[in-house]
């Protein structure tokens, strides 16, 4: 969207002439669920890394998964999948597979995108104005999260070392102690 500071930034066309106010919502809800996914995993990367855990896993947040034990992956792909079966229930038109061509992929008329339904804290606003400012808040946070995630991400498969021990690493380097010594 035109946000400040870029503008109006899209140089994939995803908002070119011609696309229907559907292809519009469909855009911003992957979006905004990526983004919001994007800040959790974020904040999961480093408190995954750092605050100890119930089943003892440990190491960069990237090897973590797998050291979930069955039952407790089991339990996380089934909360994964009740919440994506309410929004997929909140948002989209069921398909009609007769005439898939009109209902397929096509959001609700009366559904804005990201508006599931879900705010346990009461933290979206009523007054318009205060509800656009927080939206545009969400996804600037969103995009700059899903960045972050990217880098810490690409970070780790690089070095396989967690985001603390990295940060350590490069102190030592910017302070003139090779930091192979110390290991």
């Amino acid at each position: 969207g035109a946000l400040p500071p870029t503008g109006f930034f899209d140089p994939l066309g995803f908002a070119q002439r011609g696309i229907s106010l559907n292809e519009v919502k469909r855009n911003r809800e992957a979006e905004l669920m990526h983004g919001r996914v994007a800040m959790i995993a974020c904040v999961g990367y480093f408190a995954g890394e750092q605050l100890p855990s119930p089943f003892g896993i440990d190491g960069p947040a990237n090897d973590q998964l797998q050291q979930v034990p069955l039952p407790a992956f089991i339990f996380l792909t089934l909360g994964i999948a009740a919440a994506e079966l309410k929004r997929a229930t909140t948002g989209w038109v069921e398909p009609d597979f007769s005439n898939w061509t009109r209902t397929l992929w096509k959001l609700r008329d009366n559904y804005y995108p990201g508006d599931v339904g879900f705010d346990p804290l009461n933290f979206k606003p009523t007054d318009p104005k205060a509800f656009a400012n927080m939206q545009t808040r969400e996804l600037q946070n969103g995009r700059l999260a899903m960045l972050g995630w990217a880098g810490m991400c690409s970070q780790e498969l690089v070095n396989h070392k967690t985001i603390a021990d990295t940060i350590d690493f490069y102190q030592k380097v910017y302070a003139g102690v090779n930091p192979y010594e110390s290991m």
